[in-house]
């Protein structure tokens, strides 16, 4: 009786790497589906008429990119606000502008945001150097802390908008303690963590001012405002108030 002869490895090896590359390929094609990010993950594609918590993660990343004038409500809910704004975003990184959020969106977000959910050129540390615990202002430090970040997104599109060169910040978020300090207003959006000066850089306090008024700030200070012409304040007011006159603004 002879001894059946070993079935050759190769084969069988490779048979195994093409179902394994047929199972991944699988997964990476399904609809609405994006890699795991170490920040927020999407597990569904998002366009008009859904809402949610995944929605309103969007919506806060997006928010710089509302069009002029434009400031997009933070609701969970998708409209029609949140479709245009989805396509600037789209046109502003070069992706198919269809408004709907899928795997390209999402991905482009996870290149530009860091693990604590911050966008990858501003810091929470940037938007606060008061205290380290974001308490003592006019909301809980919960909040303030929120609204820093909402403030970096639009900052992140005002960045990009501009070259992609850096924007300085040299006040953020401040406790009434830290507000008192520095003379700040006793309503400065500052003590709501919503507010950011900016100082001169790459581009001047006016460029930054006027190009402000496309990403979202309903508050832009600038030159030619009392006690401003050293920075543009940028911030988000329930009501529109622009005023830099020596900016044209």
């Amino acid at each position: 009786m002879h001894a059946r002869a070993p079935r050759p490895i190769l084969p069988r090896l490779l048979l195994t790497l093409a179902l394994l590359a047929a199972g991944l390929a699988a997964v990476v094609a399904t609809p609405g589906t994006a890699r795991a990010d170490g920040c927020y993950t999407w597990s569904r594609t998002l366009s008009q008429g859904a809402s949610g918590a995944d929605v309103t993660q969007l919506q806060i990343r997006v928010a710089g990119h509302p069009g002029y004038g434009g400031v997009l409500a933070i609701d969970g809910s998708y409209g029609p606000a949140t479709t245009a704004a989805v396509k600037r975003f789209q046109t502003a990184y070069g992706l198919s502008a269809d408004g709907v959020a899928g795997p390209a969106t999402f991905g482009k977000i996870y290149e530009l945001q860091d693990d604590d959910c911050t966008p990858v050129h501003f810091s929470y540390a940037e938007l606060n150097n008061c205290n380290t615990t974001w308490a003592g202002g006019a909301v809980s430090a919960t909040t303030a802390k929120a609204n820093a970040l909402r403030t970096m997104w639009k900052l992140e599109a005002l960045r990009h908008a501009l070259g992609d060169e850096p924007i300085r910040v040299t006040s953020g978020f401040r406790s009434h303690a830290c507000n008192d300090a520095v003379g700040g207003a006793s309503t400065s959006r500052h003590l709501y963590g919503d507010a950011a000066d900016l100082g001169s850089g790459p581009h001047s306090l006016c460029r930054l001012a006027q190009q402000a008024r496309n990403h979202g700030f309903n508050g832009i200070l600038g030159p030619g405002y009392p006690g401003h012409d050293d920075h543009t304040h940028v911030d988000h007011r329930s009501s529109r108030f622009w005023s830099a006159s020596s900016c044209g603004i």
